[in-house]
């Protein structure tokens, strides 16, 4: 069943018209909810600039927590406090050297994830 739009609109379709087998295929290669509801929190603790800095940091080598902070121009205890989100998320990994606490990035998805926001963003469309 299709029923035509009085006037076309930027982003729909002039004619309503859903295709069940396109969608019955797209439903089965869907992720589970919670996979989609934990990558949604992932990429809702990555829009924030001083996370993003913090994280581009890391991918070249361990820092602290006094040189993250410097680096992404923010307060020690709001480096801190970043560090601490990031690392419950899974995405840095802390060690204590002394009184110093030095971060580094857990594995390569959170460079690759950094990586590719920046070269999207870059693109000048």
């Amino acid at each position: 069943m299709s029923t035509r739009s009085t006037r076309a609109q930027p982003d729909r379709c002039a004619i309503r018209q859903v295709h069940p087998d396109r969608v019955r295929r797209a439903r089965n290669r869907a992720p589970s909810a919670t996979l989609v509801t934990r990558a949604a929190e992932l990429l809702a603790l990555l829009g924030d600039s001083t996370r993003i800095r913090i994280l581009h940091a890391l991918q070249a080598e361990e820092l602290c927590v006094c040189d993250l902070a410097a680096i992404a121009g923010v307060s020690e205890s709001a480096a801190s406090h970043t560090l601490r989100l990031l690392r419950h998320a899974g995405l840095v990994l802390r060690r204590s050297e002394g009184q110093m606490a030095y971060y580094r990035l857990l594995d390569e998805h959170p460079r690759q994830v950094v990586r590719a926001a920046l070269e999207h963003a870059a693109d000048e469309r």
